[in-house]
């Protein structure tokens, strides 16, 4: 060949070569251990690049997984962590949920209002008041879960939402907190709208992220008022990106109609000013908006969730509707 036409050829074997290398890859990971623990200190269980697809699967809150095998301790075991590869501190994870789906036909909840759901003397004025947990079917090609037990009149049946509880990476300065735990860094969030098809946006705290999931729910009402939803293991599928040098303070979720901003804290009041701080700040970097604008603007069209009021901090959403943003 001549040797003028082989350096080209060469050349675009090599380019050829590497964009195969930095293609996308769908991983399918089976877990066999599991965290109590969001921490850097775990070593990465799967490594992936921005754009890898994961297939994989979650234990319930309680440690039992998709056969019904206890492998783990609660509260909250975590599938993970994966390192993704590039991340660092200061850029942004985006984890887009593709699916989440219940791998079992049973799941357990609480049966009591959480004691920061109710007035104190309603608690003192309970005739039944042993907790339990309360075992319900799921039927997943009705998509309902059905309660169905003697004492408790009528019975209950109610369409499934699945749902992540969990969906959160190593915490800053080399912190361990416990699953049971929402904050900066995600976490037990606990949030009934993070169900496929939104994209969920944490902050970069360690090199590789380390991104852990857990705790599916097969149902939650908004507030988690009983303590728990419907606790039951799941597949998830997700895609991770990175938006680089991208700040957040606290995690973000985009789906077709909203932007928002959950922020954790007690009391519950703390939780609001995180999420609408950080809601200000989202508007004015990302909408064009100034520091005055951003404000005014929220005062008519900001709307806000209680996520949940039974963990450690206590965590509240707030919401923008995409509608109303100002058009590019």
């Amino acid at each position: 060949m001549n040797r003028r036409l082989l350096l080209p050829v060469l050349l675009t074997a090599v380019a050829g070569l590497t964009s195969q290398a930095q293609a996308p890859r769908t991983h399918e990971f089976v877990p066999t251990r599991f965290y109590n623990t969001f921490s850097a200190a775990h070593p990465p269980a799967l490594r992936i690049r921005p754009g890898d697809r994961v297939v994989t699967k979650t234990a319930d809150a309680a440690g039992t997984d998709w056969n019904g095998k206890s492998v783990a301790p609660g509260p909250n075991p975590q599938t993970g962590p994966f390192y993704v590869e590039g991340a660092e501190p200061g850029d942004l994870l985006v984890v887009s949920i593709e699916k989440i789906e219940i791998n079992r036909a049973d799941a357990y909840s609480g049966s009591l209002l959480a004691p920061y759901a109710v007035d104190p003397s309603a608690i003192a004025q309970r005739v039944d008041r042993e907790p339990r947990r309360i075992t319900w079917q799921l039927d997943k090609t009705r998509n309902v879960g059905r309660l169905n037990e003697p004492d408790i009149k009528p019975p209950i049946e109610l369409p499934l939402r699945p749902m992540l509880g969990c969906v959160g990476v190593a915490p800053a300065r080399g912190e361990a907190i416990s699953t049971a735990t929402p904050g900066a860094f995600g976490g037990n969030m606990d949030y009934a709208g993070l169900v496929a098809g939104v994209k969920v946006m944490l902050p970069v705290n360690e090199p590789g992220a380390l991104l852990f999931i857990g705790d599916g729910h097969a149902r939650q009402g908004e507030g988690e008022v009983a303590g728990t939803g419907l606790e039951t293991s799941m597949d998830v599928e997700f895609t991770v990106t990175l938006l680089k040098k991208k700040a957040a303070a606290w995690p973000r979720i985009e789906n077709d109609t909203h932007i928002m901003v959950l922020g954790s804290a007690r009391p519950l009041l703390q939780a609001l000013q995180h999420a609408t701080t950080d809601m200000q700040r989202w508007l004015m970097a990302d909408y064009g908006f100034s520091e005055r604008a951003a404000q005014i603007y929220m005062g008519q069209a900001l709307e806000y969730e209680v996520a949940q009021v039974v963990d450690p901090n206590f965590t509240v959403v707030a919401k923008v509707r995409k509608s109303l943003l100002p058009k590019p």
